[in-house]
């Protein structure tokens, strides 16, 4: 009899245990968090040609140069998204150039520093810093063009196009190939582009967090939203 009732006790501490941490777990991850930003239907038509040497910018009008990273949350029975990003308003966070010729993208590389992504859960954004992405050792994410992209049926009426892009990204020190759909939009004297990178976290030796009533989706993306002006 003495030893079912210490079971019972064991069992009901384990059960307060879970049901302590089960609200901080589900949380840390169930908030959808902070999303990059779609790209918008469109603006004033093209006031310059594509040709040149371009650069990420904070902003313009209502579109701002933003990275992030989006993920599934996988809990019993249903799956929801949380997301992060960096807004690029200290003009630091995210970086880069790109050079376009013939109406051809040539080169482009991208620098993002993955601490600035923050989403709407200090917790959050403190395991992926530390635990998942291990910003102190990696903070920085690149994406280089391996792979001239044809420029020459983007609109330059102030409505968006859309090509396909191809290159490597870094990320947690490791490199893979990838390719993505990237939406474009010549408007003024600016160019805003959108893409969402597909990754998959043990691609790049990243350990996919499983808690107690939940786990993060091996599969997800790497999302882009930049301002590019001209040189």
């Amino acid at each position: 009899m003495r030893k079912a009732i210490i079971t019972l006790g064991v069992i009901a501490c384990t059960a307060l245990a879970l049901l302590s941490i089960g609200p901080f777990v589900y949380q840390l991850f169930h908030d959808r968090g902070l999303q990059t930003a779609d790209l918008g239907s469109g603006g004033e038509p093209a006031t310059v040609e594509m040709d040149g040497t371009w650069n990420v910018e904070k902003g313009f009008g209502s579109n701002h140069t933003q990275a992030g990273y989006t993920f599934d949350e996988v809990l019993p029975g249903q799956r929801k998204t949380t997301s992060g990003r960096a807004d690029n308003s200290n003009g630091e966070s995210v970086t880069g150039q790109v050079q376009v010729k013939g109406e051809t993208l040539k080169e482009g590389k991208i620098q993002v520093k993955v601490a600035d992504i923050s989403s709407d859960n200090q917790k959050r954004d403190n395991n992926v810093r530390n635990h998942i992405l291990q910003t102190d050792m990696y903070p920085t994410a690149t994406f280089d063009l391996t792979k001239p992209v044809d420029l020459s049926k983007v609109p330059a009426d102030g409505t968006p196009g859309s090509v396909n892009i191809e290159g490597d990204l870094e990320l947690h020190g490791k490199r893979q190939h990838i390719e993505a759909p990237m939406k474009v939009l010549r408007t003024g004297d600016k160019v805003i582009t959108q893409s969402n990178l597909p990754i998959k976290l043990s691609d790049f030796d990243v350990k996919s967090p499983r808690f107690v009533a939940s786990k993060i989706s091996e599969e997800g993306t790497i999302d882009l939203m930049l301002v590019l002006g001209k040189s």
